[in-house]
């Protein structure tokens, strides 16, 4: 008796042995009944559905806009949603500027305790959207 909860199982004969595919497995149980070359091997499968609460483009790019304003970073410098603060240059004085300049471009206030978690440019811009939203409700 065999027991899968997965999305897909294949079986495949090889020589005497089976070979028992599953992807999107959860649960596999098997009770070997008078079968002495029962084997199964399983694999990971890459995840097929993402889902994203990034904040918008245009969010991030006010955001990486203010840092390159506050910290006079050249047009050529790629400021982007993966940015870090600190690789950017950026102090603490700076990190805190960074956020007063969000709070006057988005009219929100950031809390100090969820200014200390926003390390790079897609966590303000996500905590901006997270702050709008809250606003708006």
């Amino acid at each position: 008796m065999a027991s899968i909860a997965a999305s897909s199982v294949s079986m495949q004969p090889r020589h005497s042995l089976a070979t028992t595919r599953a992807s999107g497995l959860k649960l596999a149980s098997f009770v070997n009944q008078e079968r002495n070359n029962l084997s199964f091997r399983l694999r990971p499968v890459p995840a097929r559905l993402r889902i994203s609460c990034a904040a918008k483009p245009e969010t991030v790019d006010k955001v990486c806009e203010i840092a390159r304003k506050q910290l006079a970073l050249s047009s050529d410098e790629p400021v982007t949603g993966a940015s870090k603060f600190s690789d950017l240059g950026a102090d603490s004085l700076d990190t805190v500027e960074i956020v007063l300049g969000i709070e006057e471009e988005f009219g929100v206030t950031i809390k100090e305790d969820n200014a200390q978690d926003i390390t790079t440019v897609q966590d303000a811009a996500d905590l901006i959207e997270k702050l709008c939203r809250a606003k708006g409700a």
